[in-house]
């Protein structure tokens, strides 16, 4: 399936989940915290902005958001929270778009970047951020670490969440470095949704090479966006990284 087919506007109808999940407080709060800081008075821009869920309330924290995004369902649903001209929208993919003007910041959240599915467009998209940034601005991604650790062998697939009513899969191939999330929806019912998204999962050491070749150098890396330690055990990490300021 490509991007358009998955975030197609069933997807998008069902992303936002006030208060819940990925827009529970004590996710979204910290995220929006800790971006605010990285921008330091400047821009920012999203990459794949999708439904405004870190954007709008940045936003409104008085920092000037732009994004990007590919799937035009995701931002009609956006449009219902802020305008084009409170939060300007490029319709395009993350790794070639262009946004008007220079930005402090540019970030990608939520494992977004491996929804590139190959390594040249992953490096593409870290180019794609340098060449939106003034020199000492700052490139941030939050994405999981590959849990190919809990993989014996012959098995292919983990179970990375469960909970009433849901069930997470990830399936890999770890010869192309690929992996599908399986998203299981049931109630009490004998019916159950299921939905898909395949992914290149990327390790940490080969992100920062593809920072390196963008010009970009390793701020920090923590656990998450409150600063905790980054450990062998870490399943995510927040990464910063940055172009070096004008001598």
């Amino acid at each position: 399936m490509t991007q358009e087919e998955i975030w197609d506007a069933e997807a998008a109808q069902r992303y936002d989940t006030p208060g819940t999940g990925m827009f529970a407080p004590e996710v979204l709060v910290p995220t929006v915290d800790r971006l605010a800081e990285l921008a330091g008075g400047g821009a920012a821009l999203e990459f794949a902005i999708g439904t405004g869920r870190v954007a709008v309330p940045l936003a409104e924290r008085g920092v000037p958001v732009t994004g990007v995004e590919l799937s035009l369902p995701m931002i009609r649903q956006l449009r219902t929270k802020a305008d084009e001209a409170t939060i300007p929208v490029i319709v395009g993919d993350m790794a070639t778009a262009v946004a008007p003007g220079t930005f402090t910041l540019v970030y990608l959240v939520y494992n977004t970047i491996s929804n590139l599915l190959t390594q040249a467009e992953q490096v593409e998209c870290f180019r794609n951020a340098a060449r939106h940034l003034t020199p000492g601005g700052r490139f941030v991604i939050e994405l999981w670490v590959p849990e190919l650790r809990k993989l014996p062998p012959g098995q292919t697939a983990t179970v990375y969440h469960s909970e009433p009513g849901y069930i997470g899969l990830d399936t890999y191939d770890v010869l192309h470095q690929h992996v599908v999330s399986h998203h299981f929806h049931f109630d009490d019912t004998h019916q159950a949704r299921l939905e898909r998204s395949p992914h290149r999962y990327i390790w940490p050491a080969e992100l920062d090479l593809m920072a390196q070749l963008a010009g970009f150098e390793l701020e920090s890396r923590h656990a998450d966006w409150i600063g905790t330690e980054f450990t062998a055990d870490a399943r995510s990490h927040v990464s910063v990284y940055r172009i070096p300021p004008t001598q």
